[in-house]
């Protein structure tokens, strides 16, 4: 069913963070993509692909490792 103004990212965030699911990979997020380079690929441009085939390992935590990734990108922690 597509719903007016809902994409692919909006339900992934809904996934991941209404509905609780674990195992999500949002790899339309520019957040990610940007961790896994910093991460992963020393700052190099990363792919759709590169990405995915990083996440391989993650599963069945993606949802996690993703916010991991997220938070690795903050200039300081993040008191909650």
């Amino acid at each position: 069913m597509a719903i007016r103004g809902i994409g692919r990212w909006t339900a992934e965030m809904f996934l991941i963070f209404h509905l609780m699911r674990p195992n999500v990979l949002p790899l339309d997020d520019v957040g990610l993509i940007n961790g896994i380079s910093q991460n992963y690929f020393s700052g190099d441009p990363v792919s759709r692909s590169d990405a995915r085939e990083v996440a391989e390992a993650w599963k069945p935590w993606c949802s996690v490792a993703t916010w991991y990734i997220w938070r690795s990108l903050d200039p300081l922690p993040v008191t909650y």
